[in-house]
């Protein structure tokens, strides 16, 4: 199809079939949703080793996907190449595994040919195929049918829809078995420490506060000017306001000052008391960083007070502070 505007020829109806194809295969698989993945998944939690997803060709990468969204979730997964498998690697398989092979067609020789060794060495097999009549199924303890996808290439041959659906239920049972372990966000953090995601999992606003050395408090009865200079000092534009105790009693903000500066010109001399907002936004040193920043983005503030168990000023957290750290 020509483009008559930049006389260039038009893909996007090629690009939309192909996406309609891929998510039409995906919504059908829910059909092929039944006891079988319910065995599967009890089958993996009862594993006392690890999950080997093996594969060769596009059926291999997706089988390393497969395996990376697992062990990043909870499952101890690793992937074993088949022809890497055929001379040696097979020694990585015990007993206690459980081996998901994936061929689209159920006959990849590679594959096959790894299931003698599998057996003698007494591992389970899930398989995940096209054709459940297929030697590879046949071969398994359980059998995840993929139904007959038609893949989105027009001559039928590269795999593409084949692929996109096998991914997607490989994603749903990695997901499924981390409901079923309970895997928490902190879980999540341990195994992925480094980066912009590990910063957003185990970055404590405590670690912040130790970062910036940055908390500016001042008593309820000191005066505005006081305050003003002492927030100043620091570069926070703001202070934490505390009590006799030095509890967090409010926040006084340059922003709080000058609207007061509208009212009167006697502020200065005046307790920061009568200015201060008596019920700021705040969280604990045990709170994550993340959620100090999503805390301030919807309450539309730059700066959060952040308190010890004695309800005590430990630091002040700047947007900016959190923006630096890379969240």
């Amino acid at each position: 199809m020509l483009n008559m505007k930049t006389n260039q020829l038009d893909y996007t109806n090629h690009v939309i079939s192909v996406l309609e194809k891929e998510a039409t295969a995906i919504m059908q698989l829910k059909d092929q949703v039944g006891p079988h993945i319910n065995e599967a998944i009890a089958m993996i939690l009862q594993c006392e080793g690890r999950v080997v997803i093996t594969g060769i060709g596009k059926s291999g990468i997706i089988a390393r996907k497969i395996n990376a969204t697992m062990a990043s979730t909870g499952t101890p997964s690793i992937f074993l190449h088949p022809s890497e498998g055929l001379h040696g690697d097979l020694g990585m398989v015990t007993a206690k595994d459980v081996v998901i092979a994936i061929s689209n067609s159920g006959e990849s020789e590679e594959v096959l040919q790894l299931i003698p060794s599998i057996k003698r060495i007494g591992a389970k097999m899930i398989s995940i195929v096209k054709n459940p009549l297929s030697t590879l199924a046949r071969k398994s303890e359980i059998v995840l049918c993929i139904g007959n996808v038609v893949e989105a290439c027009p001559h039928g041959l590269a795999p593409t829809t084949s692929t996109t659906v096998t991914l997607a239920l490989g994603d749903a049972l990695a997901i499924a078995l981390l409901e079923a372990r309970n895997f928490q966000p902190e879980d999540f953090a341990v195994f992925h420490p480094a980066g912009s995601l590990g910063r957003r999992l185990l970055l404590k606003t405590a670690d912040v506060v130790a970062n910036t050395r940055k908390n500016p408090i001042i008593a309820t009865h000191a005066t505005v000017q006081e305050a003003l200079f002492s927030m100043t000092l620091q570069g926070m534009g703001a202070i934490s306001v505390v009590t006799e105790k030095n509890e967090l009693f409010g926040i006084l903000t340059d922003g709080d000052i000058r609207r007061a500066f509208a009212m009167t010109n006697t502020i200065l001399e005046e307790q920061v008391l009568q200015y201060c907002n008596p019920q700021p936004y705040f969280l604990s040193e045990n709170h994550l960083a993340s959620e100090a920043k999503t805390l301030m983005e919807q309450h539309k503030v730059n700066v959060l007070p952040i308190v010890n168990e004695k309800h005590e000023p430990t630091g002040m957290i700047h947007i900016h502070d959190l923006m630096h750290l890379g969240l």
